[in-house]
């Protein structure tokens, strides 16, 4: 069986693309889940990766749920705690594993992300999209709710009113409303997708990885800490960073006018 997740890398920079496009890249009913956990694996431990790329081959950027897996999880065949259980151990690992990864992850929307393909979008920190790309939080026609996180993540990224709408209905943004919407931050041409996001991620990577690291923990664990246990953490990281080699090589090359060089 092919691999579901293509791993490439090109200096600081890992590209993770989605690569069963003849079903448009489900995320369920295959290996995608245990693949991404060990790639997201692969790339927290290894400190050269400053910045990640997820996208989609073919026209799809992921179509979310597998319909046939959907099909046996109606059936007099599994238990409503078996599927509990799958959740728990099967998806739902995912928006856990790609929260939690200090590495900023770029979404390439290349497509229809939909229902939990949507979802995964909103996993990233930063969400571009191709003019033909498309976005559906489309569980209630099939019956079910967002099992993956999406209750919790699309109300941070576009408010309350505009996921509510989105999840009660089901209906389909095109890429021009979703970012006006501010799902994503950007709408480019579909040739200008990758490239695109390749000199966003050498920007990224362009920093102090010790900083943006932090950085992301801090704009993660803002997402649901107070003001006060969130300063807190800040100090802490300040006073590591206050320390580290490459602020000491930022602070000297800004004061002799040359271009800094970060090793991490």
């Amino acid at each position: 069986m092919a691999e579901f997740l293509l791993y490439e890398q090109e200096g600081h920079i890992v590209t993770l693309t989605m690569n069963e496009p003849e079903r448009r890249n489900p995320l369920t009913g295959n290996s995608a889940v245990p693949e991404f956990i060990a790639a997201i694996q692969r790339i927290e431990n290894d400190r050269s990766v400053r910045a990640v790329i997820l996208t989609g081959a073919g026209n799809a950027f992921s179509s979310g749920g597998n319909i046939k897996d959907m099909e046996r999880q109606a059936g007099a065949d599994v238990t409503g705690m078996q599927i509990r259980q799958e959740y728990r151990q099967g998806i739902q690992r995912l928006p856990l594993a790609l929260f939690n990864l200090e590495v900023p992850v770029i979404a390439a929307v290349n497509g229809a992300a939909i229902g939990a393909g949507l979802d995964l979008t909103c996993m990233c920190d930063i969400r571009i999209a191709s003019h033909k790309a498309k976005f559906a939080e489309s569980f209630v026609k099939l019956g079910i709710i967002p099992g993956d996180g999406g209750a919790w993540l699309l109300p941070r990224i576009i408010g309350l009113s505009r996921a509510a709408e989105m999840t009660f209905t089901g209906q389909m943004l095109d890429a021009e409303q979703a970012l006006a919407w501010n799902l994503v931050s950007r709408v480019v041409a579909p040739e200008e997708l990758l490239p695109t996001a390749r000199a966003l991620a050498e920007q990224i990577a362009a920093n102090p990885p010790h900083a943006v690291r932090l950085a992301k923990r801090l704009l993660r664990e803002g997402m649901h800490s107070r003001l006060d246990t969130l300063l807190e953490m800040s100090a802490a990281y300040q006073a590591l960073s206050h320390q580290t080699a490459d602020h000491s090589e930022a602070v000297s090359a800004f004061l002799e006018k040359r271009d800094p060089v970060f090793k991490g």
